[in-house]
């Protein structure tokens, strides 16, 4: 097969920082290849060098045989260089056509106006093309988040691109839509397509290419083919160790209630009911999952219980006080921790340092203040210690939240919370975007959190994950709880159909939700 790209000793340098030291990488036409690497391994980084987003410091760029210097994406575009990044690039108001001709819409009148109905029929040509099944009328708010990402791979194909960087395509996804993002690569690589998606999920890599390339430090570690080879051997060569693919089963007896959510219900900005009367508990040495998928009422729910956003009925009960009208920083005074499900508009203060951004919520605490003002020397030993212990990189506390990469900036928010020693600790999608190495610590610290005796409530789309780790687990479906369940007696299908609507499997209808805590 001919080469569709060679990055050959691709070395990018941010002032002191070595982002991609050398680094060669040779991508088949016509074929899927991961790139495979913790966070902060380089993998983004040598994307944006061939998209053109960032000029190498050292190497060559070399497209279908033709060495190439890519001064912006225009530049790639025109090369036939497509990216899809992780947070889509969209516009909601408009529909599916207009997002996917934006900036090259076909014109009539001389030019003086655009041709939408043109515009629409060669969406729809191109939709039905690759089998994308895309109403090219309907507008991005009304559609999936798996039909967003298909407009976006559209718009790289408008634009007439040949090779494809996908960013973490299916964080967002359900296991039903990463199947059906599986199968659109297997209709562009048969229609003689390029596929590059950079990933941290091993068994992701291993179904979906046919070769990974494994990024770590900055460096180029191996290429190998996904048939021949395993995912403790790819977890290896990310972290530079051996590393616990599974958690291993840890007995655990739950104690008294910490958490009760009683006929809660929570309208979301609109004003329209999010989440419609829930109810549920979390126990002392428990974990309690809830899965579904994103948009469902979830985030509501976490934000009603975490103090964020004032329920329109219902009680929410922590350690035993009707906590529903307490501001969030009573619920942190008291013991709740929170990991939010958006980093950057929840976590973090993205101008601020991590120094700063470490003692968000407890700058008022007695630990951080001396004589009515911060003790900036003890939040900067804070900040070290949340940074060492996660792996944060670049372990600079003087660096901006806004210069981390996003799996960094998660790490930081999960270290600063697991530092406030809980009673109580309400995760939301504390993984997402996190390599493997550092979701393999999370994932033992909530299991700590839980055998010492604290409560933990874990929201995640990520089905393996919640399975994994839960002790008992719920499916959250447009607004309501659909069902709890035992991890170890449902299917991850059983789960994704329960997660898009459909009744719980005939065997599970005894445990539906009534309110309880058993």
């Amino acid at each position: 097969m001919d080469r569709a790209v060679h990055l050959d000793g691709i070395t990018k340098r941010f002032a002191d920082v070595v982002a991609n030291d050398d680094v060669t990488l040779e991508v088949e036409q016509g074929s899927v290849h991961a790139l495979l690497g913790e966070n902060g391994a380089g993998k983004t980084t040598l994307m944006n060098v061939l998209y053109g987003l960032y000029e190498p410091t050292d190497g060559r760029v070399v497209v279908d045989g033709a060495e190439r210097t890519f001064g912006s994406p225009a530049d790639a575009i025109e090369a036939g260089i497509g990216m899809i990044h992780q947070h889509f690039m969209l516009v909601d108001p408009m529909t599916v056509t207009e997002n996917i001709t934006l900036g090259n819409e076909p014109r009539k009148w001389g030019g003086l106006a655009v041709d939408r109905r043109t515009a629409r029929q060669e969406v729809r040509a191109l939709s039905d093309r690759y089998g994308f099944a895309v109403d090219p009328e309907a507008t991005l708010t009304s559609v999936s988040v798996g039909v967003q990402q298909r407009v976006e791979i559209l718009k790289a194909l408008y634009r007439g691109a040949d090779t494809l960087i996908l960013d973490e395509p299916t964080a967002v996804l359900t296991p039903q839509e990463v199947d059906e993002l599986f199968t659109v690569f297997e209709e562009l690589t048969d229609a003689g397509k390029t596929i590059i998606f950079i990933t941290h999920k091993l068994g992701e890599a291993m179904r979906a290419a046919d070769e990974i390339t494994v990024l770590r430090d900055g460096e180029g570690v191996a290429t190998v083919a996904a048939s021949e080879t395993t995912r403790e051997s790819l977890a290896e060569l990310m972290v530079g160790r051996e590393v616990l693919i599974e958690t291993a089963d840890r007995p655990h007896e739950p104690g008294a209630e910490t958490l009760r959510v009683e006929g809660i219900s929570v309208t979301d900005d609109r004003g329209v009911t999010a989440v419609d009367d829930v109810s549920f508990s979390v126990r002392e040495g428990e974990i309690f999952g809830i899965a579904g998928v994103d948009g469902n009422g979830q985030s509501e729910l976490v934000e009603a219980i975490t103090g964020l956003r004032e329920p329109t009925a219902g009680r929410i009960d922590f350690e035993g006080e009707d906590v529903a009208t307490w501001s969030r920083r009573d619920r942190i005074d008291a013991g709740m921790a929170y990991v939010p499900e958006d980093r950057q508009e929840r976590g973090v203060v993205m101008s601020f340092d991590l120094v700063e951004s470490g003692i968000l919520g407890s700058h008022h605490d007695e630990q951080f203040t001396a004589n009515g003002r911060i003790d900036w020397e003890t939040a900067r030993e804070h900040a070290s210690e949340i940074v060492e212990t996660y792996d944060v990189r670049p372990p600079d506390t003087d660096t901006k939240s806004a210069a981390l990469s996003g799996g960094n900036q998660q790490k930081f928010i999960v270290g600063r919370e697991f530092e406030r020693d809980p009673s109580l600790f309400v995760a939301a999608h504390p993984t997402r975007g996190v390599d493997i190495g550092s979701t393999e610590f999370i994932h033992e610290r909530l299991l700590d959190l839980r055998d010492d005796g604290d409560g933990v409530l874990l929201v995640s789309s990520k089905l393996d994950e919640v399975q994994l780790l839960a002790d008992r687990l719920a499916v959250m479906h447009d607004g309501e709880l659909m069902a709890v369940v035992d991890p170890d007696d449902v299917t991850e299908e059983e789960l994704g159909l329960v997660m898009t609507g459909e009744e719980p499997p005939r065997r599970l209808d005894s445990q539906r939700v009534d309110g309880g805590g058993s």
